[in-house]
């Protein structure tokens, strides 16, 4: 807990308090708020409507999904945990923070699961539906009982809320209106206008009936007036408004909003967690701007519709997840053979084979570069922000539009699910392609007449008088005909990668963050940027000599990065993929596996990169970073 001074009250059994004028206000720099329940009882809802009205209000805000592995896990199973975590700061927040300050469960099982895996905080405040203390089953009293006992004597400052009983006074189904109850205590806990609380429930139930609205705010404000009356602490924390107009949104509607900005208006796709909502929102959405959805019906097909697509003059995006951009791997080859433009995103979750389909990982660089029979060169980008997810659809259209290739965009679960503010986009149309070029192929030109510099050809378009060729998959000549001389193949691979390093050219260096030289360097790719710099800064600021950089293109790389690490005396990523522990009694030099991106920089660079990774499903603290840091500057 991060506060301006102590309190005394916080964690106390309900009392009798008088109202919200009588009871101090804690003033608080920043707070972590977990809501978990069981699936389907509206959590992760009550979670997302406070992270929204904390941004309204003018605050930093970082929600993370708390999903469980299952998609309907049974009842009040540890593992079984379904809601929000919500960091909620006076200023900017750029990642989900460290361990958890507040929880409010629905029941005592997948509290415990929350404890098990270390996510709360010590002396954490717990406010905990006590209606299975009365359970007409007496071995769910017992649980109820033991649960909290052991939690009492953990150290936790449980307060126990008969969310049960209070709702029936207002539905027959308190199950589906515990979280707006929820919703309301919470915004007395901290302070938030009630009106805005009303305001976020109208625009998250505006599609249905008022009754349904009004059902809900009437439970939003028994909540508040309960807390009101019970609750004898509450804490404030100072709003800092941007002065412009923002949006606050998850990764994944952010990358789907940058799908209709940059002008593409085909998305073919097949559901895969954690990467449906992104099309689920372009459904909604995408024929108002003249778009297409095409639901395939596998991967493959999906890949196979954009590409057909992109031959007759669009420019498509196909999103998918790990399994399924494996699933897509030979029509990514076609593309790159063909020199079709395609935009690929592939929203990474754990793996290998079906893995982890609900939690966070980035295992799938190698598979991006290199995962293909033969040589197909394609770029790859990983935006490390939920606004850069909008930005990277613009850059990814006119990337693969310009070079004619592939373009694959890595996000992961932690950014597709992870709500944070941003200044709202305003259009410019410089997002969008100018017209397909249709007029008559001058004569004598080739299908791929490849640029002896940049291995750039014109793009052929189907009906351009002059330009009738047939499109094959097979290696082949500069007329498009298939050819196995060797001479041919060669010709054709040089100039598929040629165009690779012809983008490698116009990137700018990689931005450090902190002094140009030190004693350590901290590299990072994707959604790790906030907890890194988080890290770093709190490692300056005791005067230690660190500083960071983000890759935010992993192929080509950016210029630039070898002269930069060699400014430092140590060099090291922090990744969410696996790496061996050097630790381990088996492991030395000679077979230590190293973390993806350690991997390509040892190798491109010959620098001696160290990495540090974890792959517990959820993203890394900055607790987790700096203790790792410290460690590294140590030794």
């Amino acid at each position: 807990m991060s506060a301006q001074k102590s309190s005394k009250t916080a964690g106390k059994a309900p009392g009798k308090a008088a109202g919200a004028s009588s009871v101090p206000v804690m003033q608080l720099k920043e707070h972590i708020v977990e809501i978990i329940s069981d699936s389907g009882e509206g959590a992760q809802r009550c979670g997302q409507s406070l992270g929204s009205i904390a941004a309204r209000m003018g605050n930093g805000i970082w929600t993370t999904e708390i999903i469980p592995a299952e998609i309907r896990p049974p009842a009040r199973s540890v593992a079984g945990a379904s809601g929000n975590r919500i960091r909620i700061g006076s200023g900017y927040i750029t990642n989900g923070g460290d361990e958890t300050d507040l929880v409010v469960a629905f029941n005592e099982q997948v509290l415990l699961g929350r404890v098990n895996a270390r996510e709360l905080k010590p002396g954490c405040i717990i406010l905990l539906e006590n209606m299975w203390r009365s359970h007409n089953d007496p071995n769910i009293v017992k649980s109820y009982s033991e649960a909290y006992e052991r939690l009492i004597k953990a150290g936790y400052k449980v307060v126990e809320i008969p969310m049960e009983d209070e709702c029936l006074k207002l539905t027959s189904n308190a199950k589906r209106g515990k979280n707006m109850f929820a919703l309301g205590i919470l915004c007395y806990i901290y302070s938030f206008e009630l009106q805005m609380a009303r305001d976020q429930i109208a625009l998250t139930f505006g599609k249905k009936e008022t009754s349904v609205i009004d059902a809900n705010v009437e439970l939003l404000e028994a909540g508040h007036k309960w807390a009101e009356a019970n609750i004898d602490f509450r804490f404030s924390i100072p709003a800092t408004p941007s002065g412009k107009q923002q949006i606050s949104i998850n990764g994944n509607t952010s990358l789907a909003l940058g799908v209709m900005a940059s002008g593409m208006d085909i998305c073919a796709m097949y559901p895969i967690t954690p990467a449906t909502s992104a099309s689920h929102y372009l459904s909604e959405a995408f024929e108002k701007v003249g778009g297409i959805v095409h639901q395939a019906e596998d991967e493959i097909a999906a890949c196979a519709f954009a590409i057909g697509a992109s031959y007759a003059g669009k420019c498509p995006v196909t999103i998918t997840s790990g399994p399924g951009y494996s699933l897509k791997q030979e029509a990514i080859g076609l593309a790159v053979m063909a020199e079709i433009p395609l935009v690929v995103v592939n929203v990474q979750r754990g793996g290998p084979s079906t893995g982890q389909p609900t939690k966070a990982e980035q295992g799938d660089l190698m598979t991006t570069i290199y995962g293909s029979h033969g040589d197909a060169p394609k770029i790859v980008m990983a935006p490390a922000t939920i606004e850069e997810c909008f930005y990277s659809m613009i850059t990814a259209r006119k990337l693969a539009e310009t070079f004619n290739t592939v373009v694959v965009v890595l996000t992961d679960a932690t950014l597709a699910t992870s709500q944070q503010p941003y200044k709202r986009p305003e259009f410019n149309e410089a997002w969008m392609a100018p017209p397909i070029d249709q007029s008559a192929v001058p004569a004598g030109a080739k299908p791929y007449d490849w640029d002896a510099t940049t291995g750039l050809a014109r793009r052929f378009i189907p009906g351009q008088p002059g330009g009738m060729h047939t499109v094959t998959g097979l290696a082949h000549d500069r007329n498009s005909h298939v050819a196995y001389d060797p001479d041919i193949n060669q010709e054709g691979l040089r100039a598929r990668s040629l165009k690779i390093a012809a983008l490698q050219k116009t990137l700018l260096p990689p931005e450090v963050v902190g002094p140009a030289e030190g004693d350590l360097l901290v590299l990072g790719w994707g959604s790790s940027k906030g907890a890194i710099e988080e890290a770093a800064a709190a490692l300056r600021a005791e005067g230690k000599k660190v500083s960071s950089a983000h890759l935010h293109y992993l192929q080509p790389m950016q210029p630039g990065i070898k002269e930069i690490m060699q400014r430092f005396k140590k060099v090291m990523t922090i990744e969410t993929n696996y790496s061996d522990n050097p630790s381990d009694a088996i492991i030395d030099e000679n077979n230590r596996r190293y973390a993806a991106l350690a991997t390509l920089l040892r190798s491109r660079y010959l620098v001696d990169v160290d990495c540090w990774t974890e792959v517990r499903g959820q993203p890394i603290k900055p607790s987790t970073i700096r203790r790792v840091l410290q460690e590294q500057l140590q030794h």
